[in-house]
């Protein structure tokens, strides 16, 4: 006779999580307006400040819903009510700009991989368009390593490390707004350049020399 042996439930869970799909790889973000900053000056600067950013994600290696994404790049150019990481009185715009190397179903999974890495916003922008372009991410050795450029179409962010001699402002700086995503590790950076000159968020901007970024990388399975 023989006997049939069932999987515990905590069989299959482990099992279902061997195989995850998880996607690594470089990223960088920038505000237009400090993240690493006083509460003093950040107090002040609410909704004023704040309500555009770029993100952008370089994918070294991985799938996500099943599908392979090794090297590609995506970015979100965002424009919201009020000062990103507070809560938003309406709901913002987004425009996507997915890498020109991506097939048609990886552009729809990486639109997706965005729409949900923005979920955590109280109200996430409506996106208004996706546009293609070569998406270049470099995060470059440094001594803080908040280092990077990032280009893709008309979106640009560059930065370098803080110098907490010549950046600073009034003694008590923090990263007091923290990255916009989750499941990033990731240092607070100095945008030497941040600008967006494109279509479809019916406002363009251009930034310099503001502590505003962050750099580093993420690690994200669609099972979390």
């Amino acid at each position: 006779m023989t006997r049939w042996i069932l999987p515990t439930v905590a069989a299959l869970l482990v099992a279902t999580a061997a195989h995850a799909d998880t996607l690594t790889g470089r990223y960088v973000e920038a505000r237009t307006t400090d993240v690493y900053t006083g509460p003093c000056f950040a107090n002040s600067d609410m909704n004023l400040t704040g309500k555009n950013a770029v993100l952008g994600w370089k994918i070294d290696k991985g799938s996500y819903d099943g599908v392979a994404l090794d090297g590609l790049g995506v970015v979100a150019v965002l424009s919201m009510t009020d000062t990103l990481g507070l809560d938003q009185n309406g709901r913002g715009k987004a425009v996507v700009i997915v890498d020109s190397q991506a097939t048609s179903e990886q552009q729809d999974v990486l639109v997706d991989f965005v729409r949900e890495q923005l979920g955590g916003c109280k109200k996430a922008p409506k996106f208004v368009a996706v546009q293609r372009a070569e998406v270049d991410l470099k995060v470059i050795e440094c001594k803080e390593g908040g280092c990077a450029v990032l280009k893709a179409g008309d979106a640009v962010v560059k930065t370098r490390c803080i110098d907490h001699k010549v950046d600073k402002a009034c003694g008590n700086e923090t990263a007091f707004y923290p990255p916009l995503t989750a499941k990033v590790k990731a240092v607070p950076a100095v945008a030497t350049q941040h600008s967006f000159a494109g279509k479809g968020l019916n406002e363009t901007w251009k930034d310099s020399e503001r502590r505003s970024a962050y750099v580093g990388s993420f690690s994200i399975s669609d099972s979390e």
